[in-house]
């Protein structure tokens, strides 16, 4: 291992569109549970513009698009089936993104601590990153069950800098949506945006650090960034 650099302190990743990509496993689990209950099921392009906030606003986001009015009572029960079965199927169609194995192994082998903060539950979080082998690279893991408010809220990132016991403005997020980019930019940290991922808004435009297509492609990128920040 060399010596870690002196920024970042450390790189934290989103998981949903940016380490992986998870979004088959969702749309199938939130088709199987609004089958389920009686209404039809979505495209996987359609569940990819609903994904992101979490699982409360991907169930009310399907029912708007159903044209049905939900209360936030039953969402969370439909909620809570939706995550029954997603949970039992994470990792059946769930792949890998470009290069992210090598851009955690890389950094880690620099020193630098990597960790994830997600909108996605805990739970699940930890069994996507241990089935594809990242669990034991990562020094946080920060599920949007946490506690603190989802992104696009800075909390979730802020809580995870101080379980490293680092300032945010020390740290590189990278995600792929612009809750990660709102998120990073309101905790005062750089924030790079991978191309590909799951939101409607052209990611060239949310205003990010540096968009880049590869994770692998981050860790020669890092001198540009302080660069830009300094």
């Amino acid at each position: 291992m060399s010596e870690a650099p002196a920024w970042p302190r450390a790189v934290l990743f989103d998981l949903d569109g940016t380490l992986v990509d998870s979004l088959p496993d969702i749309h199938a689990a939130l088709n199987e549970t609004l089958e389920s209950l009686g209404e039809p099921p979505f495209t996987i392009e359609a569940v990819g513009r609903m994904v992101g906030q979490g699982v409360q606003i991907l169930i009310g986001r399907a029912y708007e698009a159903l044209d049905k009015e939900i209360d936030p009572a039953t969402r969370d029960k439909i909620a809570e089936r939706y995550l029954a079965i997603y949970a039992a199927r994470s990792t059946e169609l769930t792949t890998l993104n470009a290069g992210a194995t090598d851009c955690v192994r890389i950094l880690a082998e620099r020193g630098i601590p990597l960790g994830v903060v997600t909108n996605k539950p805990g739970a699940e979080t930890a069994d996507i990153l241990a089935h594809f082998g990242l669990a034991d690279r990562m020094a946080v893991v920060v599920g949007g069950d946490a506690g603190p408010r989802k992104k696009p809220a800075p909390d979730l990132v802020v809580f995870a800098c101080r379980q490293l016991g680092i300032e945010p403005g020390e740290a590189l997020f990278v995600g792929d949506s612009e809750n990660d980019v709102e998120a990073a930019q309101a905790a005062g940290m750089a924030v790079v945006a991978m191309r590909g991922g799951y939101t409607a808004i052209d990611v060239e435009t949310m205003g990010a650090d540096l968009v880049l297509d590869r994770l692998d492609d981050i860790p020669n990128r890092l001198p540009e960034i302080a660069a830009r920040r300094a």
